[in-house]
C-alpha cells in the first residue's frame, strides 16, 4: 500500500531544514558595559611603571618579603582552590566540546549454549557464539545549544585564571601587610623599651634625691609609677610582636624557629623605592584586574548559557550506526555473520515538558542579570579601591615630612626639659610630658611608616599586580596546570 503525502505536507518537509538552520542562530544576551570616569579624581604617583609590577616585591630591596611570599603562595589554601577551579573549568570545557562530537563505543560477548529440551540427549550439541561490534552515535548540533555550551565553559576557563592570579596577589598583599606590621611592631617596641629605660632611670635618679631629702616623696611616686606604665607597655608591645610573628608562621608555612633566624638580623627601615605608577586613564588600568576580567567571563558564560537553554526547546537532529562481526561454532562447523548499518536518522520534537524546558531559560536569564549587576559592582569596587589607595599613598606621603620635623622637634625639647630636671630648673611633671609628647610622636612616625607601606600594597593590589587578559589567554591556550612561579 503506497501513501501520498499531501501539498502541506510535502511544504513542511522542504521548510523544515530551513527551520532547523534558523535554530541554530538562537539570540542570546548582550555583553554589558559599566559606566568607568574619564580619569582618576585623586593625584597619580610618579614612580615606577606597571610593567613592573610582577617583579614588584623583588624591588622593595627586601630579599626575605620576597622569600616568605613565594612561601605563602606555595602552602595557601586559597591559591590552591584556585588552582582546583581552573582544572575543574579546564574539564568541563573538554566535556562541552565532546559533546558535539560523534561517540563510539565498543562491545564484546561470548556465549555457550544448548537447548534444555536437549537435556538427557546427546542429539542436540553445544553452540559456542561470539560476538563483537562497534556502535556510533552522533547528535546534530542544530539548534546550538552544545556550540553555546563550550562557549560558557572556554569563558569560564578564563575566568578562573584570572581567579587563580586574584589569589595570588591576594595572598601576597596579606603578607607583605602582615610582614610591615610585624617590621613596624618592632619598631615601636624599640621605641617602648627605650622609653621605659629613660624612666627607670628618672625613676632610680628620683629615688636618691627622695633619700637625701630633695625631692618631696609624692613626686618620687610619680616617678616610680611613670616607670611601672612604662615597662608595662613596652611588655605589651613585645608580646603584640610575638603575636604576628606567629600570624607570618601560619600565612608562610614556614617553621618558626627558622622564621626567627631569617628576621634575626638587624634590619635598616628602607623606603619604599618602588612605588606603582598607573594609567591615568581608569578603563587601561581595571583592563588588568583580575577580578573585573573574571566578572567579565561570567556575563559572557551566562549568555551562553541561556542560549543553550533556549535550543533545548527546540528539535533534535541524531544519527547513529553500527558495524558488528557474530560466529557460532557447534560440531566442528562455523558459521560467520558480519552486519553493518546506518541509521536511524532520528528527529525529536519538544511537544509538552509542562514548562520546564521554558522554566531553565528563565533561570539561566536571571543567572545572566546576576552577572551583569556583579560585574557592574566589581567595577565600581575597582575605581573606589584604586582611588582609596591613590589618596591613601598622597595623604601619608605629604605627612612624612612633618612626622621627622614633630619627632626632631620633641626630641630636641624633651632633651633640653631633661637637661634641666637634672640641674633642678624643671619639675618631674615638665619632664614627663616632654617625655610622653615625644613618645607619641615617635609612634605615630613609625604608624605612618607603615601606613603608607599599606597604601603601596594596597594599589599594587588595586591595579591587579601585574596580571593582563593576554596573560589569561595565553594560559588558557596552553591547557597547563599553573605552577607556582616567581612571588608576585
Amino acid at each position: 500500500m503506497t501513501s501520498r503525502l499531501t501539498t502541506p505536507s510535502r511544504l513542511l518537509i522542504g521548510l523544515l531544514p530551513l527551520w532547523l538552520g534558523a535554530c541554530a542562530t538562537l539570540p542570546a544576551p548582550p555583553l554589558v558595559s559599566a559606566p568607568v570616569p574619564p580619569q582618576w579624581q585623586a593625584a597619580l604617583p610618579h614612580q615606577g611603571s606597571l610593567t613592573d609590577l610582577s617583579q614588584w616585591w623583588r624591588q622593595q630591596g627586601d630579599p626575605v618579603l620576597a622569600e616568605l611570599i613565594a612561601a605563602a603562595q606555595a602552602v595557601s589554601p586559597t591559591v590552591a582552590s584556585a588552582r582546583s577551579r581552573i582544572e575543574q573549568a579546564r574539564a568541563a570545557r573538554v566535556a562541552a566540546g565532546a559533546a558535539l562530537l560523534p561517540t563510539l563505543d565498543a562491545s564484546a560477548s561470548l556465549s555457550r549454549s544448548r537447548s534444555l529440551q536437549s537435556i538427557g540427549s546427546d542429539s542436540v550439541p553445544v553452540v559456542t557464539t561470539a560476538q563483537a561490534g562497534l556502535q556510533a552515535a552522533w547528535e546534530l548540533d542544530v539548534a546550538g545549544g552544545g556550540r553555546a555550551s563550550l562557549d560558557a565553559a572556554a569563558q569560564r576557563l578564563l575566568g578562573a585564571d584570572a581567579q587563580w592570579h586574584e589569589a595570588r596577589v591576594s595572598v601576597a598583599a596579606e603578607v607583605a601587610n602582615q610582614y610591615d606590621s610585624l617590621r613596624s611592631c618592632r619598631a615601636l617596641a624599640n621605641v617602648t623599651q627605650l622609653d621605659a629605660a629613660s624612666r627607670q632611670e628618672t625613676a632610680r635618679l628620683s629615688g636618691l634625691s627622695t633619700q637625701a631629702g630633695f625631692t618631696a616623696p609624692a613626686t618620687d611616686a610619680l616617678a616610680r609609677a611613670s616607670a611601672a606604665d612604662a615597662r608595662g607597655r613596652a611588655t605589651r608591645q613585645a608580646a603584640l610582636c610575638e603575636l604576628d610573628l606567629k600570624a607570618l608562621v601560619a600565612l608562610s608555612g614556614l617553621a618558626e624557629p627558622d622564621l626567627r633566624q631569617k628576621l634575626a638580623p638587624v634590619q635598616v627601615e628602607r623606603a619604599q623605592t618602588a612605588i606603582v605608577s598607573i594609567a591615568s586613564v581608569p578603563a587601561d588600568v581595571l583592563a588588568q584586574r583580575p577580578d573585573v576580567f573574571s566578572a567579565g567571563r561570567e556575563v559572557a558564560a551566562a549568555s551562553a548559557d541561556v542560549g543553550s537553554a533556549q535550543a533545548a526547546r527546540y528539535p533534535r537532529l541524531g544519527l547513529s550506526g553500527s558495524i558488528g562481526a557474530a560466529q557460532a561454532r557447534a560440531l566442528g562447523t562455523t558459521v560467520t555473520l558480519d552486519t553493518w548499518s546506518i541509521g536511524p536518522l532520528s528527529l525529536s520534537l519538544p511537544l509538552f515538558d509542562g514548562g520546564r524546558r521554558t522554566a531553565d531559560v528563565q533561570a539561566a536569564q536571571a543567572r545572566y542579570d546576576e552577572a551583569a549587576a556583579l560585574y557592574r559592582a566589581s567595577v565600581r569596587q575597582a575605581v573606589r579601591e584604586v582611588e582609596e589607595a591613590l589618596v591613601n599613598l598622597q595623604s601619608t606621603g605629604a605627612r612624612q615630612g612633618d612626622a621627622e620635623t614633630a619627632v626632631a622637634g620633641y626630641r630636641a625639647a624633651f632633651t633640653g626639659t631633661e637637661a634641666l630636671y637634672k640641674n633642678g630648673l624643671a619639675s618631674l611633671p615638665e619632664l614627663e610630658d616632654a617625655r610622653r609628647t615625644l613618645l607619641a610622636a615617635e609612634i605615630s612616625r613609625v604608624s605612618l611608616q607603615q601606613e603608607r607601606k599599606a597604601a603601596g600594597v594596597a594599589l599594587y593590589r588595586a591595579v591587579g599586580g601585574g596580571w593582563t587578559p593576554a596573560l589569561a589567554r595565553l594560559n588558557n591556550a596552553a591547557a597547563v596546570s599553573p605552577a607556582p612561579a616567581s612571588s608576585q
